[in-house]
């Protein structure tokens, strides 16, 4: 597959556009990833799942720095953002992230959330940036919402605000770290409905997630961690409807 063009950060394919290498992270003497060499391609869309404590979230949060890896190596687009001298700040401009808490801004309405960031980092004018965020929100079926404040909204509405936040950045791909589980049941089909539209849109997506169905109707590659490692992976119909592997096995007996 290929990757959206996004004008200037436009990225040859030939890289792949996540790629972590022999990655190890301890929190004092808990070892949470044990060596993982895992990869996302342009425009792939890769599923992680796996038992809560099997390391998920933590290799998400390493992709983009927010976790510091204890050893190993992380490279997005051909840079290694383990590399100290590398700006963080710039490399984050091309990672949207979506969390399982939204993270937005009480104070501000959902149209200052997703502008703010439009204007320090992107350097947007301010009618530029509202003119994103408002595409953004019409994006994720939410532009009457734009006055509106985190407070008034359900959600799933605020997740969406969330994804719309990220993608006002013109990110290069998505990382979503279970972005479904605080939200009542009856709301998960709403936001998991936006994630699809951008899959089908070509964005390169990872996702830990616990909903079985998308990772097998959207996912090109599913992952299965357990205890800070890979056990298995490979296309959602061989892994979730023939694993090989006997953890994956008791895994999925107990989730679908």
């Amino acid at each position: 597959m290929t990757s959206l063009s996004k004008g200037s950060s436009a990225v040859s394919t030939t890289e792949p556009a996540i790629e972590v290498r022999a990655l190890c992270k301890s929190f004092g003497s808990n070892e949470v990833l044990k060596g993982i060499d895992f990869h996302v391609d342009q425009g792939e869309v890769v599923c992680v799942i796996g038992p809560s404590g099997s390391g998920k979230s933590t290799l998400l949060r390493c992709v983009n720095r927010l976790e510091e890896p204890t050893t190993g190596t992380v490279m997005v687009e051909g840079v290694d953002i383990t590399d100290p001298e590398t700006d963080l700040d710039k490399m984050r401009t091309r990672i949207g992230m979506v969390f399982q808490q939204f993270n937005l801004f009480p104070h501000l309405s959902v149209l200052g959330n997703l502008t703010l960031a439009q204007q320090r980092a992107k350097k947007r004018g301010k009618a530029e940036a509202i003119e994103v965020a408002r595409r953004n929100l019409a994006k994720v079926g939410l532009a009457e919402k734009a006055d509106a404040f985190p407070s008034q909204l359900s959600g799933g509405q605020q997740q969406r605000v969330a994804i719309a936040r990220a993608l006002s950045m013109d990110p290069d791909m998505m990382l979503f770290d279970e972005p479904t589980s605080a939200l009542d049941p009856e709301l998960v089909g709403d936001v998991l409905e936006v994630m699809k539209q951008l899959a089908r849109e070509g964005m390169t997506m990872m996702v830990v997630t616990h909903e079985m169905g998308f990772a097998r109707e959207v996912g090109d590659r599913v992952v299965f961690m357990d205890g800070g490692v890979v056990v298995e992976q490979g296309k959602p119909e061989d892994v979730l409807g023939n694993p090989q592997h006997e953890r994956t096995r008791s895994f999925l007996s107990k989730v679908l």
